[in-house]
């Protein structure tokens, strides 16, 4: 009788421990991993990370681009490289939304893409470039060298027409701000620094006019608003011209904590950028980051592990894309 309760036990016990595997099975659905493709393609990460340096080496906001790429993807439902998608076929680009203005080096993930499929033809998601292009990016950009899970898989289709309910504008509220990144698991603090992120790059004048015309914005450095008027000479300056400034002018291609101790010193560029020194939520982590550039790494790599990883398709979801530009035909 013992033996029998025994394996009973057991079985039940055994069943109990397969059933998160059998259910991953019948969803079609799996986690993320480390080295994901360590048996598909061993060299997939290499190849993503010798790409990005020899990119960044003629051209070096390839990096920059990177990174904001994986915010404007994974911000808007999943990291699933819908952001890529052209306009065709009835599909609308999310590269076509106002929030997109000022994106570009597109063109180079393709470049990226070709590389692997030299080497493991439809192998490699275009969703894990865009995450690990943006980690080897970062790297690039005097940033934390951050370890990111891989299997990722392509959507098969664009959230174009939905852009703007997921990714805050510049000059949305802080609280509007932080909720859409609690929405999909970063916090107060994780904010904050992906939020440093704007200290590489650059602004167009259309995004930060509004603050020093007609009147100079009075949470605004007056030295700061001249250097921006000078960058900026008109109101109304042409979207299509040549016409940007610098969140960071002592360090614009490193990412560090100079953009919090910029905003300390009332030179935030964007209205979000200010916000972050007013609002008592995260004022304190401002302080704490512009005093600590290793306590911005580490809160930077945490939060973009969280960003990286938003409600990712796996398994069978999805499809790896042949060319990141478009849906697979067949």
């Amino acid at each position: 009788m013992a033996s029998s309760n025994i394996r009973h036990f057991r079985s039940s016990t055994l069943i109990f421990l397969l059933l998160p595997l059998l259910l991953q099975f019948y969803s079609g659905k799996s986690e993320l991993q480390l080295n994901y493709y360590a048996q598909s393609c061993p060299r997939a990460e290499e190849i993503i990370k010798e790409q990005v340096i020899k990119l960044y080496n003629k051209h070096g906001n390839t990096a920059v681009s990177w990174v904001r790429n994986l915010f404007h993807d994974c911000m808007v439902k999943s990291c699933d490289a819908s952001l890529l998608l052209e306009t065709v076929n009835g599909i609308e680009s999310e590269k076509a939304s106002q929030r997109s203005f000022g994106m570009r080096n597109f063109k180079y993930v393709n470049t990226i893409k070709a590389a692997l499929e030299s080497e493991c033809p439809v192998t490699v998601s275009c969703a894990d470039i865009v995450a690990l292009s943006a980690r080897d990016g970062i790297v690039m950009l005097g940033g934390p060298r951050i370890e990111m899970k891989t299997g990722r898989r392509d959507s098969t289709e664009s959230y174009g027409a939905v852009v703007e309910d997921f990714i805050p504008n510049h000059n949305d509220s802080i609280s509007l701000v932080l909720s859409r990144f609690q929405s999909i698991g970063v916090d107060v603090e994780g904010t904050v620094a992906l939020l440093g992120s704007h200290s590489v790059g650059r602004v167009h004048c259309v995004n930060l006019v509004h603050r020093i015309y007609p009147t100079v914005d009075p949470t605004m450095d007056p030295d700061y608003a001249e250097y921006l008027k000078g960058r900026c000479p008109t109101p109304d300056p042409d979207p299509q011209g040549v016409l940007y400034a610098r969140n960071d002018r002592e360090t614009p291609m490193i990412l560090d904590n100079y953009y919090y101790k910029n905003l300390l010193g009332h030179k935030g560029l964007l209205m979000v950028d200010q916000q972050l020194t007013s609002d008592p939520l995260t004022s304190p982590y401002v302080e704490k980051m512009a005093a600590d550039n290793g306590y911005f790494h580490d809160q930077f790599s945490r939060a973009v592990v969280l960003l990286s990883e938003n409600n990712p398709l796996t398994g069978d979801q999805g499809e790896i894309r042949k060319d990141c530009r478009y849906v697979n035909s067949n």
